[in-house]
Protein backbone atom coordinates (compact mmCIF):
# COMPACT_ATOMS: atom_id res chain seq x y z
CA UNK A 1 0.00 0.00 0.00
CA UNK A 2 1.37 3.37 -1.11
CA UNK A 3 2.18 6.12 1.83
CA UNK A 4 -1.06 8.39 0.39
CA UNK A 5 -3.45 5.31 0.76
CA UNK A 6 -2.46 4.08 4.00
CA UNK A 7 -2.80 7.76 4.77
CA UNK A 8 -6.24 7.87 3.85
CA UNK A 9 -7.34 4.45 5.36
CA UNK A 10 -5.83 5.66 8.48
CA UNK A 11 -8.50 9.14 8.43
CA UNK A 12 -11.65 7.46 6.68
CA UNK A 13 -11.68 5.18 9.94
CA UNK A 14 -10.80 7.80 12.66
CA UNK A 15 -13.44 9.25 15.09
CA UNK A 16 -14.83 12.38 13.28
CA UNK A 17 -15.32 14.93 16.24
CA UNK A 18 -17.53 17.09 14.38
CA UNK A 19 -20.08 14.88 12.15
CA UNK A 20 -21.41 11.47 13.15
CA UNK A 21 -21.12 8.20 11.33
CA UNK A 22 -24.49 9.71 9.05
CA UNK A 23 -22.47 12.90 8.24
CA UNK A 24 -24.82 14.64 11.09
CA UNK A 25 -23.19 17.67 12.73
CA UNK A 26 -22.72 16.77 16.39
CA UNK A 27 -24.90 18.42 19.00
CA UNK A 28 -21.57 20.46 20.83
CA UNK A 29 -20.35 21.40 17.06
CA UNK A 30 -24.16 22.97 15.96
CA UNK A 31 -23.41 26.83 16.89
CA UNK A 32 -19.71 26.83 15.24
CA UNK A 33 -20.99 24.86 12.43
CA UNK A 34 -23.94 27.07 11.73
CA UNK A 35 -20.99 30.09 11.85
CA UNK A 36 -18.55 28.32 9.81
CA UNK A 37 -20.48 27.56 7.38
CA UNK A 38 -21.84 31.63 6.94
CA UNK A 39 -18.21 33.00 6.82
CA UNK A 40 -16.76 33.48 3.20
CA UNK A 41 -13.72 32.23 1.98
CA UNK A 42 -11.83 35.90 2.28
CA UNK A 43 -13.41 36.39 5.50
CA UNK A 44 -11.41 33.18 6.70
CA UNK A 45 -8.05 33.53 4.52
CA UNK A 46 -8.03 37.38 6.32
CA UNK A 47 -8.38 35.97 9.85
CA UNK A 48 -5.67 33.53 9.22
CA UNK A 49 -3.47 36.09 7.87
CA UNK A 50 -3.79 38.33 10.84
CA UNK A 51 -3.43 35.46 13.08
CA UNK A 52 -0.01 35.11 11.38
CA UNK A 53 0.79 38.54 12.22
CA UNK A 54 0.22 38.96 15.60
CA UNK A 55 1.78 35.58 16.21
CA UNK A 56 4.94 36.36 14.88
CA UNK A 57 4.42 40.16 16.55
CA UNK A 58 4.48 38.70 20.11
CA UNK A 59 7.29 36.00 18.96
CA UNK A 60 5.88 32.85 19.11
CA UNK A 61 8.44 30.75 16.82
CA UNK A 62 9.93 27.22 17.11
CA UNK A 63 12.71 25.86 14.99
CA UNK A 64 11.57 23.13 12.34
CA UNK A 65 13.27 19.42 12.58
CA UNK A 66 16.17 19.28 10.17
CA UNK A 67 16.46 23.43 9.62
CA UNK A 68 20.35 23.18 9.17
CA UNK A 69 20.22 26.96 9.98
CA UNK A 70 18.11 27.21 13.14
CA UNK A 71 15.95 29.12 11.20
CA UNK A 72 12.81 30.31 13.86
CA UNK A 73 9.05 29.41 12.46
CA UNK A 74 5.75 30.53 13.47
CA UNK A 75 3.66 27.58 15.44
CA UNK A 76 1.01 27.23 12.54
CA UNK A 77 -2.32 28.34 14.42
CA UNK A 78 -5.54 26.62 12.87
CA UNK A 79 -8.64 29.00 12.99
CA UNK A 80 -11.61 26.07 13.73
CA UNK A 81 -11.35 25.04 17.53
CA UNK A 82 -11.77 21.41 18.65
CA UNK A 83 -14.85 21.88 20.67
CA UNK A 84 -15.79 19.17 23.52
CA UNK A 85 -19.17 19.03 25.49
CA UNK A 86 -19.49 19.37 29.31
CA UNK A 87 -20.10 15.71 30.09
CA UNK A 88 -16.78 14.39 28.06
CA UNK A 89 -14.89 17.30 29.57
CA UNK A 90 -16.05 15.87 33.24
CA UNK A 91 -14.75 12.56 32.69
CA UNK A 92 -11.83 13.61 31.42
CA UNK A 93 -10.82 15.78 34.33
CA UNK A 94 -11.95 12.92 36.95
CA UNK A 95 -9.27 10.49 34.93
CA UNK A 96 -6.25 13.04 34.91
CA UNK A 97 -7.01 14.44 38.55
CA UNK A 98 -6.80 10.35 39.18
CA UNK A 99 -3.93 9.59 37.35
CA UNK A 100 -1.67 12.68 38.61
CA UNK A 101 -2.37 11.50 42.07
CA UNK A 102 -1.15 8.31 41.77
CA UNK A 103 1.79 9.07 39.97
CA UNK A 104 2.45 11.67 42.45
CA UNK A 105 1.96 8.85 45.44
CA UNK A 106 4.57 6.18 42.96
CA UNK A 107 7.29 9.27 42.79
CA UNK A 108 7.29 9.36 46.82
CA UNK A 109 7.12 5.60 47.09
CA UNK A 110 9.88 5.23 45.03
CA UNK A 111 12.39 7.55 46.99
CA UNK A 112 11.07 6.69 50.34
CA UNK A 113 9.87 2.88 50.77
CA UNK A 114 9.54 1.31 47.46
CA UNK A 115 6.50 -0.71 48.77
CA UNK A 116 5.40 -1.23 44.65
CA UNK A 117 8.58 -2.41 44.12
CA UNK A 118 8.25 -4.80 47.13
CA UNK A 119 5.11 -5.85 46.16
CA UNK A 120 6.08 -6.63 42.43
CA UNK A 121 3.89 -4.61 40.61
CA UNK A 122 7.19 -2.70 39.29
CA UNK A 123 9.90 -4.43 38.59
CA UNK A 124 12.96 -2.97 40.27
CA UNK A 125 15.31 -2.94 37.76
CA UNK A 126 12.55 -0.59 36.03
CA UNK A 127 13.31 1.81 38.83
CA UNK A 128 16.65 1.71 39.85
CA UNK A 129 18.30 0.97 36.55
CA UNK A 130 16.52 3.70 35.00
CA UNK A 131 18.46 6.84 34.10
CA UNK A 132 16.00 8.63 34.89
CA UNK A 133 16.20 7.94 38.47
CA UNK A 134 18.33 10.30 40.86
CA UNK A 135 19.32 8.47 43.88
CA UNK A 136 20.71 11.61 45.76
CA UNK A 137 16.90 12.02 45.99
CA UNK A 138 16.82 8.91 48.25
CA UNK A 139 14.96 10.08 51.64
CA UNK A 140 14.90 13.57 50.55
CA UNK A 141 11.04 15.42 51.94
CA UNK A 142 9.21 17.43 49.59
CA UNK A 143 6.53 20.06 50.73
CA UNK A 144 3.30 18.43 50.82
CA UNK A 145 4.94 14.94 49.15
CA UNK A 146 4.36 16.62 46.03
CA UNK A 147 6.90 16.02 43.20
CA UNK A 148 4.74 16.89 39.96
CA UNK A 149 3.49 20.18 40.26
CA UNK A 150 2.61 20.87 36.65
CA UNK A 151 2.11 17.77 34.58
CA UNK A 152 1.01 17.96 30.98
CA UNK A 153 -1.02 14.57 29.50
CA UNK A 154 -1.30 13.70 26.51
CA UNK A 155 -4.71 12.44 25.46
CA UNK A 156 -5.95 11.10 21.89
CA UNK A 157 -8.91 9.59 20.70
CA UNK A 158 -9.28 6.45 19.16
CA UNK A 159 -11.10 4.76 16.05
CA UNK A 160 -14.61 4.02 18.18
CA UNK A 161 -14.44 7.50 19.95
CA UNK A 162 -12.78 6.42 23.30
CA UNK A 163 -9.98 8.62 24.60
CA UNK A 164 -6.72 6.84 25.80
CA UNK A 165 -3.61 8.68 27.96
CA UNK A 166 -0.77 8.46 25.13
CA UNK A 167 2.02 9.76 27.22
CA UNK A 168 2.89 11.21 30.99
CA UNK A 169 5.19 14.68 30.28
CA UNK A 170 5.93 15.33 34.22
CA UNK A 171 9.65 16.64 33.56
CA UNK A 172 9.26 20.36 32.46
CA UNK A 173 5.93 20.17 30.23
CA UNK A 174 6.03 23.13 27.73
CA UNK A 175 2.87 24.36 25.56
CA UNK A 176 0.72 26.12 28.15
CA UNK A 177 1.23 29.54 26.94
CA UNK A 178 0.36 28.40 23.40
CA UNK A 179 -3.17 27.43 24.87
CA UNK A 180 -3.32 30.73 27.01
CA UNK A 181 -2.29 32.64 22.87
CA UNK A 182 -4.84 30.35 21.26
CA UNK A 183 -8.01 31.64 23.20
CA UNK A 184 -6.51 35.10 23.10
CA UNK A 185 -6.93 34.61 18.96
CA UNK A 186 -10.33 33.28 18.91
CA UNK A 187 -11.99 35.87 21.37
CA UNK A 188 -10.10 38.20 18.72
CA UNK A 189 -10.94 36.64 15.34
CA UNK A 190 -14.13 35.49 16.08
CA UNK A 191 -15.60 37.82 19.46
CA UNK A 192 -19.66 36.53 18.09
CA UNK A 193 -18.86 33.02 19.00
CA UNK A 194 -18.16 33.51 22.91
CA UNK A 195 -21.63 35.30 22.87
CA UNK A 196 -23.23 32.31 21.16
CA UNK A 197 -21.27 29.54 23.02
CA UNK A 198 -20.59 29.07 26.94
CA UNK A 199 -17.37 28.36 26.32
CA UNK A 200 -15.30 27.32 29.76
CA UNK A 201 -12.64 29.98 29.85
CA UNK A 202 -8.42 29.03 30.67
CA UNK A 203 -6.95 33.10 31.41
CA UNK A 204 -6.92 31.92 34.69
CA UNK A 205 -4.26 29.40 34.32
CA UNK A 206 -1.56 31.87 35.48
CA UNK A 207 -3.36 32.82 38.46
CA UNK A 208 -3.83 29.12 39.34
CA UNK A 209 0.00 28.12 38.51
CA UNK A 210 1.01 30.82 40.90
CA UNK A 211 -1.40 29.79 43.68
CA UNK A 212 -0.36 26.46 43.57
CA UNK A 213 3.35 27.25 43.49
CA UNK A 214 2.77 29.47 46.56
CA UNK A 215 1.45 26.61 48.61
CA UNK A 216 4.26 24.54 48.45
CA UNK A 217 6.63 26.93 49.63
CA UNK A 218 8.81 25.12 52.15
CA UNK A 219 8.62 27.64 55.00
CA UNK A 220 5.45 29.67 56.62
CA UNK A 221 5.47 32.66 54.96
CA UNK A 222 2.81 34.85 54.48
CA UNK A 223 4.71 36.04 50.67
CA UNK A 224 6.88 33.21 49.76
CA UNK A 225 8.80 34.28 46.62
CA UNK A 226 8.26 32.32 43.08
CA UNK A 227 10.58 32.65 40.36
CA UNK A 228 10.92 30.76 36.89
CA UNK A 229 14.22 29.32 36.24
CA UNK A 230 15.07 29.46 32.62
CA UNK A 231 18.07 27.93 30.35
CA UNK A 232 18.27 31.36 28.45
CA UNK A 233 16.83 32.95 25.57
CA UNK A 234 17.98 30.36 23.15
CA UNK A 235 15.62 27.71 24.54
CA UNK A 236 13.33 26.79 22.18
CA UNK A 237 10.16 27.51 24.94
CA UNK A 238 12.36 30.79 26.49
CA UNK A 239 8.56 32.54 24.66
CA UNK A 240 7.45 30.28 27.48
CA UNK A 241 9.31 30.73 29.94
CA UNK A 242 9.10 35.21 29.66
CA UNK A 243 5.31 34.81 29.20
CA UNK A 244 4.40 32.62 32.32
CA UNK A 245 6.86 35.01 34.13
CA UNK A 246 5.19 37.77 33.26
CA UNK A 247 1.88 36.53 33.54
CA UNK A 248 2.28 35.31 37.31
CA UNK A 249 4.03 38.64 37.72
CA UNK A 250 6.83 36.91 39.25
CA UNK A 251 10.96 37.49 37.85
CA UNK A 252 12.56 35.09 35.45
CA UNK A 253 16.01 33.88 36.09
CA UNK A 254 18.84 31.92 34.72
CA UNK A 255 21.00 30.30 37.03
CA UNK A 256 23.94 33.07 37.28
CA UNK A 257 21.05 35.08 39.02
CA UNK A 258 20.82 32.84 42.06
CA UNK A 259 23.10 31.65 44.59
CA UNK A 260 22.97 28.98 47.20
CA UNK A 261 23.92 30.00 51.19
CA UNK A 262 23.68 28.01 54.16
CA UNK A 263 21.18 25.73 52.29
CA UNK A 264 19.26 29.10 51.54
CA UNK A 265 18.79 29.84 48.02
CA UNK A 266 19.00 33.68 47.03
CA UNK A 267 18.34 35.76 44.27
CA UNK A 268 20.49 38.44 42.96
CA UNK A 269 18.98 41.83 42.98
CA UNK A 270 19.67 45.61 43.06
CA UNK A 271 18.53 46.19 46.08
CA UNK A 272 20.99 43.10 47.89
CA UNK A 273 19.95 39.42 47.73
CA UNK A 274 16.17 38.39 48.28
CA UNK A 275 15.56 34.70 49.56
CA UNK A 276 13.59 32.49 47.11
CA UNK A 277 11.16 29.85 48.25
CA UNK A 278 9.74 27.83 45.00
CA UNK A 279 11.65 28.10 41.84
CA UNK A 280 9.35 27.31 38.99
CA UNK A 281 12.42 25.79 37.20
CA UNK A 282 12.30 24.80 32.96
CA UNK A 283 16.06 23.31 33.28
CA UNK A 284 16.53 19.17 33.13
CA UNK A 285 17.77 17.37 36.04
CA UNK A 286 21.24 17.02 34.28
CA UNK A 287 22.00 20.92 34.50
CA UNK A 288 20.46 22.20 37.48
CA UNK A 289 23.10 21.65 40.53
CA UNK A 290 26.88 21.08 38.57
CA UNK A 291 28.08 20.08 42.21
CA UNK A 292 25.41 17.32 42.00
CA UNK A 293 24.84 16.51 38.24
CA UNK A 294 26.82 17.88 35.42
CA UNK A 295 30.24 19.36 36.14
CA UNK A 296 30.21 20.84 33.00
CA UNK A 297 26.90 23.08 33.52
CA UNK A 298 26.44 27.04 33.35
CA UNK A 299 22.91 26.57 33.59
CA UNK A 300 21.94 25.63 37.16
CA UNK A 301 23.04 26.64 40.76
CA UNK A 302 25.90 25.39 42.60
CA UNK A 303 24.55 23.93 46.20
CA UNK A 304 20.86 24.03 44.61
CA UNK A 305 20.37 20.20 45.76
CA UNK A 306 21.43 20.93 49.18
CA UNK A 307 19.11 23.39 49.77
CA UNK A 308 16.52 20.82 48.67
CA UNK A 309 17.67 18.38 51.00
CA UNK A 310 17.56 21.40 53.77
CA UNK A 311 13.87 21.30 52.83
CA UNK A 312 14.90 25.28 52.04
CA UNK A 313 13.24 25.39 48.33
CA UNK A 314 10.42 23.87 46.68
CA UNK A 315 11.18 23.06 42.92
CA UNK A 316 8.65 22.57 40.50
CA UNK A 317 8.27 19.64 39.20
CA UNK A 318 11.04 18.10 41.90
CA UNK A 319 14.10 16.60 40.66
CA UNK A 320 13.74 12.59 40.05
CA UNK A 321 10.27 13.52 38.51
CA UNK A 322 11.44 12.06 35.34
CA UNK A 323 11.23 8.88 36.68
CA UNK A 324 7.63 8.45 36.18
CA UNK A 325 7.46 10.79 32.30
CA UNK A 326 9.60 7.87 31.34
CA UNK A 327 7.63 5.81 28.25
CA UNK A 328 8.38 2.39 29.78
CA UNK A 329 7.19 3.42 33.37
CA UNK A 330 4.27 4.49 31.68
CA UNK A 331 3.17 0.81 31.44
CA UNK A 332 2.53 0.42 35.31
CA UNK A 333 0.10 3.77 35.56
CA UNK A 334 -2.60 1.45 35.92
CA UNK A 335 -1.75 -0.91 38.12
CA UNK A 336 -0.50 2.06 40.14
CA UNK A 337 -3.35 3.21 40.39
CA UNK A 338 -4.80 0.30 41.74
CA UNK A 339 -2.29 -0.29 43.94
CA UNK A 340 -2.54 3.46 45.87
CA UNK A 341 -5.98 4.37 44.92
CA UNK A 342 -7.49 1.06 45.26
CA UNK A 343 -9.26 2.03 42.11
CA UNK A 344 -10.23 1.37 38.09
CA UNK A 345 -8.11 3.82 36.14
CA UNK A 346 -10.64 5.63 34.58
CA UNK A 347 -8.43 6.56 31.31
CA UNK A 348 -6.68 4.15 29.79
CA UNK A 349 -3.21 3.38 28.44
CA UNK A 350 -2.93 2.51 24.55
CA UNK A 351 -1.78 -0.86 24.57
CA UNK A 352 2.07 -1.11 24.72
CA UNK A 353 4.57 -3.73 23.58
CA UNK A 354 8.20 -3.05 25.70
CA UNK A 355 10.94 -4.22 23.43
CA UNK A 356 13.04 -4.90 26.41
CA UNK A 357 10.80 -8.52 27.07
CA UNK A 358 11.82 -10.98 24.72
CA UNK A 359 9.03 -12.24 23.56
CA UNK A 360 7.56 -8.54 22.83
CA UNK A 361 9.97 -7.74 21.00
CA UNK A 362 9.22 -10.63 18.48
CA UNK A 363 5.96 -9.43 18.42
CA UNK A 364 6.99 -6.14 17.59
CA UNK A 365 9.63 -7.08 15.08
CA UNK A 366 6.92 -9.87 12.66
CA UNK A 367 4.41 -6.43 12.87
CA UNK A 368 6.62 -3.25 12.39
CA UNK A 369 4.89 -1.89 9.50
CA UNK A 370 1.84 -1.89 11.83
CA UNK A 371 3.23 -0.47 14.63
CA UNK A 372 4.07 2.96 15.87
CA UNK A 373 7.57 2.88 17.84
CA UNK A 374 9.09 5.39 19.96
CA UNK A 375 12.27 5.88 21.93
CA UNK A 376 11.55 5.46 25.90
CA UNK A 377 13.26 8.66 26.66
CA UNK A 378 12.08 10.50 23.33
CA UNK A 379 10.30 13.43 23.03
CA UNK A 380 8.67 16.10 20.61
CA UNK A 381 8.78 13.53 17.78
CA UNK A 382 11.89 12.10 17.61
CA UNK A 383 13.24 8.84 17.06
CA UNK A 384 9.75 7.74 16.32
CA UNK A 385 8.48 5.13 13.34
CA UNK A 386 5.05 5.49 11.91
CA UNK A 387 5.06 1.56 10.79
CA UNK A 388 2.01 2.20 8.46
CA UNK A 389 3.32 5.62 6.26
CA UNK A 390 6.78 4.29 6.37
CA UNK A 391 9.22 3.23 3.69
CA UNK A 392 11.03 -0.14 3.35
CA UNK A 393 14.02 1.72 4.26
CA UNK A 394 13.11 3.05 7.50
CA UNK A 395 11.41 0.72 8.32
CA UNK A 396 14.83 -1.48 8.10
CA UNK A 397 16.39 1.09 9.31
CA UNK A 398 14.19 1.42 12.80
CA UNK A 399 14.60 -3.05 12.63
CA UNK A 400 18.66 -2.47 13.30
CA UNK A 401 18.14 0.38 15.74
CA UNK A 402 15.75 -1.72 17.69
CA UNK A 403 17.65 -4.84 17.70
CA UNK A 404 21.11 -2.77 18.82
CA UNK A 405 19.28 -1.78 21.66
CA UNK A 406 15.48 -2.82 22.44
CA UNK A 407 15.57 -1.73 25.55
CA UNK A 408 15.33 2.10 24.25
CA UNK A 409 12.26 1.08 22.57
CA UNK A 410 8.32 1.08 23.23
CA UNK A 411 5.48 0.01 20.32
CA UNK A 412 2.18 1.02 20.28
CA UNK A 413 -0.87 0.07 17.80
CA UNK A 414 -1.23 2.82 15.04
CA UNK A 415 -4.09 4.80 16.14
CA UNK A 416 -6.40 5.95 13.98
CA UNK A 417 -6.35 9.70 15.86
CA UNK A 418 -9.58 11.37 15.91
CA UNK A 419 -9.93 14.37 13.21
CA UNK A 420 -11.48 17.95 13.68
CA UNK A 421 -12.53 20.04 10.79
CA UNK A 422 -9.16 22.36 10.25
CA UNK A 423 -8.68 25.88 7.79
CA UNK A 424 -5.47 24.46 5.36
CA UNK A 425 -4.58 25.46 1.84
CA UNK A 426 -7.69 23.57 -0.09
CA UNK A 427 -9.95 24.86 2.24
CA UNK A 428 -12.02 22.76 5.30
CA UNK A 429 -10.95 19.36 5.72
CA UNK A 430 -10.57 16.85 8.43
CA UNK A 431 -7.02 16.52 10.02
CA UNK A 432 -5.57 14.14 13.29
CA UNK A 433 -5.74 15.75 16.70
CA UNK A 434 -4.74 15.28 19.94
CA UNK A 435 -4.87 16.75 23.49
CA UNK A 436 -2.69 18.19 26.20
CA UNK A 437 -4.35 19.08 29.10
CA UNK A 438 -2.15 20.79 32.03
CA UNK A 439 -3.00 19.19 35.93
CA UNK A 440 -1.67 21.36 38.38
CA UNK A 441 -0.96 19.73 41.78
CA UNK A 442 -0.81 21.49 45.06
CA UNK A 443 -2.70 21.19 48.42
CA UNK A 444 -5.60 20.57 46.09
CA UNK A 445 -5.17 19.20 42.22
CA UNK A 446 -6.74 21.65 39.90
CA UNK A 447 -7.32 21.47 35.85
CA UNK A 448 -8.22 24.41 33.37
CA UNK A 449 -10.86 23.04 31.18
CA UNK A 450 -9.71 22.27 27.89
CA UNK A 451 -5.67 22.21 27.06
CA UNK A 452 -3.16 22.91 24.29
CA UNK A 453 -4.77 20.72 20.98
CA UNK A 454 -1.89 19.92 18.37
CA UNK A 455 -2.84 19.20 15.01
CA UNK A 456 -1.23 17.29 11.72
CA UNK A 457 -1.46 19.90 9.24
CA UNK A 458 -0.48 17.58 6.76
CA UNK A 459 -2.89 15.38 5.09
CA UNK A 460 -2.98 11.72 6.87
CA UNK A 461 -0.29 12.43 9.35
CA UNK A 462 -0.80 11.08 12.74
CA UNK A 463 2.41 13.51 14.25
CA UNK A 464 0.85 16.27 15.60
CA UNK A 465 4.31 17.76 17.30
CA UNK A 466 4.75 21.40 16.13
CA UNK A 467 8.75 20.29 15.68
CA UNK A 468 7.31 17.75 12.90
CA UNK A 469 5.41 20.46 11.22
CA UNK A 470 1.82 20.19 12.96
CA UNK A 471 0.05 23.10 14.16
CA UNK A 472 -2.02 24.40 17.10
CA UNK A 473 -5.93 25.01 18.00
CA UNK A 474 -7.83 26.24 20.14
CA UNK A 475 -9.79 23.84 22.17
CA UNK A 476 -13.80 24.77 23.75
CA UNK A 477 -14.86 22.92 26.39
CA UNK A 478 -18.44 23.62 26.60
CA UNK A 479 -20.03 24.69 29.81
CA UNK A 480 -23.34 23.26 31.12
Amino acid sequence: MSDAAADKTITERAFNEMLDAQGNVRPHYHAFAQWLASQPDEAMAARRLEADLNFRRIGITFTMAGDADGTERLIPFDLIPRVIPAAEWQRLDQGLKQRVRALNMFIHDIYHDHDIVRAGIVPAEQVFLNAQYRPEMQDVTVAENIYCHVAGIDIVRANAGEFYVLEDNLRVPSGVSYMLENRKMSMRLMPEMFSRARVAPVAHYPDMLLDNLREVAPRNTDDPTVVVLTPGMYNSAYFEHAFLAQQMGVELVEGKDLFVDQNTVYMRTTRGPQRVDVIYRRVDDDFLDPLSFRADSALGVPGLLSACRAQRITLANAIGTGLADDKSTYLFVPDMIRFYLGEEPILSNVPTWQCSRPDELSHVLAHLPELVVKEVHGAGGYGMLVGPTASRAELDEFRARILAHPGHYIAQPTLALSTTPTYVESGVAPRHVDLRPYVLCGKEIRTVPGGLCRVALKEGSLVVNSSQGGGTKDTWVLEE
